[in-house]
């Protein structure tokens, strides 16, 4: 027995594991095809920034390409002969003046400080492309040159330095070249173009915006940022307002424009909005899935834990009743030898044997009508004779032959039955079953001498029949169960008394085809009440009330009104 409790109870606890890490893992793979999902999609809008800051840098340096491979020592002589570059370096410059980025070339001669007033530095000429002396060249120049040559000079100590080039930016205004006489380990001239910023924004980076985020096919956002004065200079979408906690990557433009940088809120796209709809659906499904799963791995175990129980009950119900009738059947069998056998002849103990059998018959016989009480309320085949009744004619006449039994057990019956035609239409064998199981339970479950008080009591619409007790009381956490059939309170105070668990099931199927309700009240140690309540019959101008007496048997045979009779098998 212990071992098949064992693995019921393992296989069931195996089979809702193998249920929940089941569904933990589908439910863990749906996350992370959609995590990975919304990761592509964001290292994808990523690569794209990458893509606008490599094009940004691209249009600023294409100008410059091949710079580095020019020879560019005889700048000096050449600006000293003619007081312009050589004709090579020339076309390269000429290049630089001509992109829409740029708009001013200053060259700046080693051994010139332009940040020194009434210095004169180099200007390019657009129209001309010719070299010319000014000192009329904006502030810009003095922070640019600035930057390379301090940058320069820490190059030249570099003795692995192998360029002839050194690039600086000056954040966002302007790109500054040193020229290197690798030969001579020194610094020829600074060469510095002055950045187009409203171009620079609005006819590259911009479009650049635009074209890889187009607001119209995606939902994430975009921002060209000036952190250092947290300006927005650009965006794909002018409706949605910068924020920085929105910002879920940033992107730099490399060694140029340090104050500036790319910015990206990801929303969700069409792509992920459609899989996080299959994906709502998809968990919902699942988790419907699993609610079934367990609910019928649950309801399947319950079964059979009920039924398992109920077999147990009826099993224990047969081990009693077969007890109890082997009882009063030993009884009789005794006495019938002891008479047969002429061992009793005096009159007196003849009696005393005769009354011992009359006895044990009447008890043997209400064990049997109990057991087809309940075969008959198994199949439905209960029969039902109502008839119009007064309630408390037959309530006092049962009372009357309960009275002597309640006495001599040592317990006292009061009653408040003052009721004038309390009339219902009931079956007068069912509510003698009813009421006599009541006061036997109050009875059995009572330490004398105590009280059993029956009252009767007019509602709206009926009457309540109340059967209050002084006994051991029913448990809260069993009321719920105490109507079911083979149920019993096993605590010890109930245990040492006979019992079978089918008395107040019968008293509830009794009531619900009597077209009546039973409720009961307890506390443990506090008595019961119990209250039948019977809907009140209404009847017409020619019908009467039957009348219960002393002559009258409980068929009803004798009664009156047999017209009013009605007889049912429910």
């Amino acid at each position: 027995m212990k071992l098949n409790r064992f693995l019921r109870w393992g296989l069931f606890s195996l089979s809702l594991s193998a249920i929940l890490i089941l569904t933990a893992m589908n439910v863990y793979t749906l996350y992370e095809v959609r995590d990975t999902l919304i990761e592509g999609e964001q290292k994808k809008q990523i690569a794209l920034l990458d893509e606008i800051a490599l094009n940004v840098r691209r249009t600023i340096y294409r100008p410059y390409r091949g710079f580095n491979t020019l020879e560019l020592e005889p700048i000096k002589g050449s600006l000293e002969l003619n007081g312009q570059f050589p004709e090579q370096i020339r076309e390269k410059l000429v290049q630089v003046a001509e992109s829409p980025v740029f708009n001013g070339v200053y060259y700046t001669p080693a051994d010139i400080d332009p940040c020194i007033e009434g210095s004169r530095v180099y200007e390019l000429d657009r129209g001309s492309t010719l070299l010319s002396l000014t000192d009329n060249y904006p502030q810009i120049l003095c922070d640019g040159v600035g930057l390379v040559r301090t940058k320069a000079r820490i190059e030249l100590n570099n003795f692995d330095y192998r360029w002839n080039t050194n690039t600086e930016f000056d954040a966002h205004r302007s790109m500054n070249i040193g020229f290197i006489n690798l030969h001579e380990n020194s610094v020829i001239g600074y060469l510095t173009a002055i950045i187009d910023q409203s171009y620079l924004i609005e006819e590259v980076i911009a479009p650049e915006i635009q074209q890889y985020f187009d607001s119209s096919k995606t939902t994430s956002v975009v921002w060209l940022h000036d952190w250092a004065n947290d300006v927005v200079l650009a965006t794909n979408n002018n409706k949605i307002p910068f924020e920085i906690e929105e910002v879920q990557k940033r992107v730099d433009f490399g060694r140029m424009f340090e104050n500036w940088n790319l910015k990206i809120a990801f929303l969700d796209n069409a792509s992920v909005k459609l899989y996080n709809a299959t994906f709502t659906k998809n968990i919902i499904v699942l988790g419907f899935s699993a609610f079934l799963l367990l609910g019928a791995l649950f309801y399947i175990f319950y079964t059979a834990q009920k039924e398992r129980s109920i077999l147990q009950q009826q099993t224990d119900f047969l081990a009693n009743v077969t007890h109890e009738l082997k009882t009063p059947l030993a009884v009789m069998q005794a006495a019938g030898e002891n008479i047969s056998d002429g061992r009793v002849s005096q009159p007196k103990r003849l009696k005393e044997y005769g009354a011992h059998i009359y006895q044990e018959s009447v008890r043997l016989n209400k064990m049997i009508e109990m057991l087809l009480d309940v075969a008959r309320s198994d199949y439905g085949t209960t029969l039902i004779h109502a008839k119009p009744y007064d309630l408390s004619d037959l309530v006092r006449e049962i009372l009357l032959q309960q009275k002597s039994l309640i006495m001599k057990k040592g317990h006292s019956l009061t009653h408040n039955l003052n009721l004038e035609y309390a009339t219902v239409l009931v079956d007068p064998e069912h509510i003698k079953i009813i009421l006599t199981n009541l006061i036997d339970n109050a009875i059995k479950y009572s330490v004398a001498p105590s009280i059993i008080h029956i009252e009767l009591k007019a509602e709206k619409d009926g009457y309540n029949l109340i059967v209050k007790d002084q006994g051991i009381g029913i448990p809260r956490s069993h009321i719920k169960n105490i109507f079911k059939k083979f149920y019993r309170v096993e605590d010890s105070l109930s245990a040492k008394t006979k019992g079978h668990g089918l008395g107040l099931s019968i008293v509830q199927g009794l009531m619900q085809l009597n077209k009546g309700t039973i409720k009961v009240k307890s506390e443990k140690t506090s008595g019961s009440i119990f209250t039948c309540y019977f809907p009140k019959y209404y009847q017409d101008s020619s019908d009467s009330i039957t009348k219960m007496s002393k002559n009258s048997n409980s068929s009803g045979s004798t009664q009156r009104n047999n017209h009013l009779s009605t007889e049912t098998m429910v």
